[in-house]
């Protein structure tokens, strides 16, 4: 049985009739490496005899025939032993995952500590900055997009219940006022008694703890 050759799928072949070349790329950043040039025997041999039956034709009329059968068997030969050995030479550049199966590069994609690639482990430090960076992104964009009174508002504010219109005159509020801007009305309920400083439900006219007038 005939020796088999491994092979991955992030390779592409850019070997032509005058030589083989290849490159490997890593499947998480696509950065990899490429294979020197490698002349063909055959593949020199295939264009003398094309060039001499396109100047004799008459005394080489079958050279075009023979560079294609030279070509189908010692150029496929030479092309497998050319592309096992760039498999050898770049392999220990790459890894492959136990987790996805993605061969990637040792030297960016690859974290040592966990013995998976980056994509399924991803390196902490690198991934609490980005964390970091996009909450303060979304700082940013959100103080950014606030009305400035609103900016103004603390979080004990936004737990308050704000009115949408006077409960006096029914007058529209177009903002989270204490007054009602058409009549006057107090539109904000006192929240602690002005006497023992205890807290009071909205709508309450007296003091649950001291009895004072609200």
């Amino acid at each position: 049985m005939a020796d088999r050759i491994e092979f991955v799928k992030n390779y592409s072949d850019l070997s032509t009739n005058k030589g083989f070349q290849f490159e490997f790329y890593c499947d998480r950043c696509g950065s990899g490496y490429r294979t020197r040039f490698k002349p063909s025997i055959t593949g020199t041999v295939t264009g003398v005899l094309d060039t001499a039956g396109s100047l004799l034709g008459g005394l080489f009329s079958s050279a075009a025939d023979v560079s294609e059968r030279v070509r189908s068997a010692s150029w496929e030969k030479s092309h497998d032993e050319a592309f096992e050995d760039a498999c050898n030479e770049l392999k220990p550049d790459f890894i492959q995952c136990p987790r996805c199966s993605s061969w990637v590069c040792r030297q960016k994609c690859w974290n040592n500590k966990k013995g998976l690639c980056k994509e399924c482990a991803p390196d902490l430090g690198v991934e609490m900055a980005a964390a970091q960076a996009s909450k303060s992104v979304e700082e940013v964009w959100a103080h950014a997009a606030m009305a400035e009174e609103d900016k103004k508002l603390g979080l004990e504010n936004w737990r308050e219940n704000v009115r949408a219109s006077c409960p006096q005159c029914e007058a529209p509020l177009a903002s989270n006022a204490k007054f009602c801007p058409e009549c006057g009305a107090k539109l904000k309920a006192a929240q602690f008694c002005p006497s023992c400083g205890a807290k009071v439900n909205p709508g309450s006219k007296f003091c649950a703890e001291c009895g004072e007038k609200i």
